[in-house]
């Protein structure tokens, strides 16, 4: 058995079983959750950020509303455990959603980051000789399938004059794809921050594109719709809480990465790095941004990496949390 087929097959057991996870705690959670929030973070980001200084929970205190977190290592997990009933809230990059509503899970929008490129890049070992997104062809690349990375390949490979299928794509999380690119099973490996910034840093990874030219890179903020409809007001504090510590955080890296260090188990330098890339300044979803995710989406569908076409629209509020982060 080969090292990419070990580590495919290793990482496949481990969505699978988190998951299992994930429906067996919908499964079993009968009692009443609405005086919970039950949030599903990443390694990046003001959620993580949020979640270590504890604004929210005093915001919400109050109402006798207790918040729970749960952390993911991509978003495509982490949105199948809000479809299956087991997170409310969660934070992900711009390709999740598209995977998650072309399978079904009936999701919102709530708010977005502004675009932050610079944080997601195709990078190479530093003792590679390639030097080109072009010279990907016929080479092994590895991904989170369906992260926001998935539409970074996307666009650079149609950049360089390749098609999607020119490369042999291997798609493993972020720990087991960053052990296939230490030991040389795969050429290049797409990812985002603070993986990326660590990969840089720790294992001298030279970057041969990052979504500058090529993808905006947003990063969304989205609810299960039934806790939407049921708790509006919960989810606005969440995104007012959000949007204070965007403006401390935009003019303070420093003290970001102070805060989020221990939180994702990384370097204070590994962190500032990846917290001086984010883009800062929660915003509601405009059409701009909607039809961005439309083009996303419809691109998806023309390559078959979802299962059927779908409408942004679909998944867009339409009620008070349509101006929940102004």
């Amino acid at each position: 058995m080969s090292t990419t087929t070990s580590l495919v097959r290793r990482a496949a057991l481990r969505i699978l079983a988190t998951t299992a996870l994930g429906f067996g705690l919908a499964a079993t959670s009968s009692a009443d959750t609405s005086r919970q929030l039950r949030i599903g973070y990443q390694k990046y980001g003001t959620l993580t950020l949020l979640k270590a200084r504890g604004d929210l929970e005093k915001r919400l205190a109050p109402q006798g509303i207790e918040v729970k977190w749960t952390e993911f290592p991509a978003g495509p997990v982490l949105l199948e455990a809000l479809n299956v009933g087991s997170i409310d809230f969660g934070t992900v990059g711009e390709a999740p959603p598209i995977f998650a509503q072309a399978a079904g899970a009936d999701l919102l929008y709530v708010a977005n980051q502004p675009p932050a490129p610079t944080a997601e890049a195709i990078v190479v070992p530093k003792g590679s000789t390639i030097k080109s997104v072009a010279e990907l062809k016929g080479k092994r690349v590895v991904l989170n399938k369906g992260s926001n990375v998935h539409y970074l390949l996307v666009r650079a490979l149609e950049n360089a004059g390749l098609k999607y299928t020119d490369v042999q794509t291997v798609f493993l999380p972020p720990a087991d794809a960053r052990a296939a690119f230490e030991k040389g099973a795969v050429d290049a490996w797409v990812i985002w921050d603070p993986f990326l910034a660590a990969a840089e840093q720790q294992l001298g990874a030279r970057v041969l594109a990052d979504g500058r030219k090529l993808v905006a890179n947003h990063q969304f903020y989205l609810a299960s719709r039934s806790y939407a409809d049921k708790q509006p007001q919960v989810i606005r504090a969440v995104v007012d809480e959000l949007a204070k510590l965007d403006q401390w955080a935009e003019k303070n890296p420093k003290d970001v990465a102070q805060f989020l260090a221990p939180q994702i188990g990384l370097d204070v330098a590994v962190a500032e790095t990846a917290a001086r890339r984010f883009g800062y300044g929660i915003q509601p979803i405009t059409p701009a941004v909607a039809a961005e995710q439309q083009r996303i989406a419809d691109s998806f569908f023309t390559l078959k990496l979802i299962p059927k076409a779908i409408r942004i629209s679909d998944a867009l509020p339409t009620n008070a949390l349509s101006t929940a982060a102004r």
